[in-house]
């Protein structure tokens, strides 16, 4: 069965909302983790389950992202497992972009059908979860569905973010809202587990994550009217297909905003974290690097944080934070509820010396930093004594340097901050 599956992971529009992370480089291609980029969660997800047929659906600022999945994933010769990028192009039967998460799949429909398949796995390329999809397929198939969602249960809070849907005894979809407003909520309560149940999540919400029959997506398809999943397709669908709700009720979030995926990133830093790095069965991949492991070289305090390989630091305090690759803290600096995602290379000795000498800010954070609640994107030059303190009291703006958004800044990625640079 696992062999009838072809995976095909949407890599999401301009990714707007993830601004300025998307500004030079696509959804999936964020770094998450200070080692991973967030489209390694679906497609580990699928190699886990023996899934190894995938395509990477996107069209927005996808040089970085083909490169990042040429440089990972490589499998035998001998194999029919591949990882495949259809970035979005005009064609004489399509000459427009993608123009939401159907069209995007209706527009690749001609490359996925060159291979045998059963199943279309269709999944975000902007989700943290970690999840066996065998048992996804397997219920599937025994209950005879054309159609499958997962679902996961959420509380009153969270469920007008999501297509909320009603099941009956089998677990099949009798009915499905978008977005619904709170005072409607009361109608749509659903049978969870005694666990979700006590936490108040009680409403099944889609998780964007689908299985199709090969041959019901081939005629959904020809309808060139629908353009998207989750507003269209599905709750068209109910009624007239057998669509089974798949629930889920493990960590799920969806990496939709700058707040969202720093307290993911952040999450992972817990003394258990929901999200686990260090699970032999459920292995996230990635890039294999040829890098030191991290050195450091003073007197420095850590305390709930990550810290990549590569890194050199002689800062004074690490505290609740993400250290992504190469990342060089200088003396006495302090990084507290922070990402820096890292740098993609290094400086040798001899340039970073000369620099000093002519007054030029090196890659990594200087001497004397404070840094808070931040973001640092990859490549940044932070000079000496400088001071970013987000937090909810500042207000939302955006630079030519940074951006603040929900009281997190975000130093952009290459940003030069110059010593004594204050955000406070």
């Amino acid at each position: 069965m696992k062999k009838s599956t072809l995976a095909i992971i949407l890599g999401g529009g301009q990714g707007s909302r993830l601004s300025p992370l998307t500004e030079s480089r696509s959804k999936p291609a964020v770094p998450i983790a200070g080692k991973y980029r967030l489209v390694d969660i679906p497609i580990s997800n699928c190699i886990n389950s023996d899934i190894k047929r995938m395509f990477v659906l996107t069209q927005f600022n996808s040089a970085s992202l083909n490169q990042h999945i040429k440089n990972t994933y490589h499998f035998s010769h001998f194999s029919t497992a591949f990882v495949d990028i259809l970035a979005a192009e005009q064609t004489p039967d399509n000459p427009t972009w993608f123009q939401g998460t159907a069209d995007a799949v209706r527009q690749c429909m001609n490359h996925f059908l060159n291979h045998e398949f059963d199943y279309a796995l269709i999944l975000s390329g902007d989700q943290l979860y970690q999840m066996n999809f065998n048992e996804m397929i397997a219920a599937h198939h025994e209950s005879g569905a054309s159609i499958s969602i997962a679902t996961l249960p959420v509380n009153a809070k969270e469920a007008p973010e999501f297509g909320i849907l009603k099941t009956d005894s089998d677990n099949f979809i009798t009915s499905f809202i978008e977005k619904p407003n709170v005072s409607l909520l009361p109608a749509w309560s659903s049978e969870v587990s005694e666990e979700s149940a006590k936490e108040g999540k009680i409403y099944l919400a889609s998780m964007g994550i689908y299985i199709f029959n090969r041959e019901l997506l081939i005629d959904l398809m020809s309808n060139t009217e629908t353009k998207d999943f989750g507003k269209e397709i599905i709750p068209q669908a109910i009624g007239k297909q057998k669509i089974l709700s798949y629930q889920y009720e493990g960590y799920w979030t969806d990496i939709g905003n700058i707040d969202s995926f720093f307290e993911a990133n952040l999450g992972l830093t817990d003394d258990i974290p929901k999200f686990n790095l260090f699970d032999n069965s459920s292995k996230i991949y990635t890039r294999a690097r040829v890098l030191p492991p991290s050195k450091i070289t003073g007197n420095t305090s850590f305390d709930k944080s990550i810290v990549a390989e590569g890194c050199i630091i002689d800062g004074t305090k690490i505290e609740h934070s993400v250290i992504g690759i190469r990342s060089r803290v200088g003396k006495g600096s302090s990084i507290s509820n922070s990402y820096l995602m890292g740098n993609d290379f290094y400086q040798n000795l001899e340039e970073i010396t000369h620099n000093v000498s002519k007054h030029i800010i090196n890659i990594g954070i200087g001497e004397r930093c404070q840094i808070n609640y931040t973001i640092v994107d990859k490549n940044c030059r932070i000079g000496n004594d400088v001071t970013l303190n987000g937090g909810k009291h500042l207000e939302d703006c955006n630079t030519e340097l940074y951006t603040i958004k929900d009281g997190i800044i975000v130093v952009k990625k290459g940003s030069v901050l110059e010593d004594g640079f204050k955000i406070l």
